[in-house]
């Protein structure tokens, strides 16, 4: 049985960037959504090739994994905590949550 999901309000990541938290902000959506809204200093890797890139993360720093409505990066979250990363969480409400509750220049799509 998987375990539950562990998530982060839009809110709750404000605060922790903003207190520049360690942590690192992972974008799994495809390049055409990146070039339409984003969130500052967060790394790409789109989510089909997660696994063949996932060595690129360090599994003992805090990842938020987004996407543009948080299915996707729901699913990247689970296959990291399969791999032992124990600090990863979702993005509750993906990158469009961030831009209706945080961000309003973040444009919608």
């Amino acid at each position: 049985m998987a375990a539950p999901l562990k998530e982060i309000s839009p809110v709750e990541l404000q605060q922790r960037l903003s207190g520049r938290g360690d942590l690192v902000l992972l974008d799994v959506r495809e390049p055409e959504e990146l070039a339409v809204a984003s969130i500052q200093g967060a790394m790409h890797i789109p989510m089909g090739d997660v696994p063949r890139r996932f060595h690129e993360l360090d599994p003992e720093r805090q990842i938020v994994v987004f996407c543009h409505h948080g299915i996707r990066s729901a699913s990247v979250v689970q296959f990291l905590a399969q791999r032992d990363f124990e600090r990863v969480v979702n993005l509750a409400g993906g990158i469009d949550a961030w831009s209706r509750i945080v961000d309003p220049s973040v444009p919608r799509y």
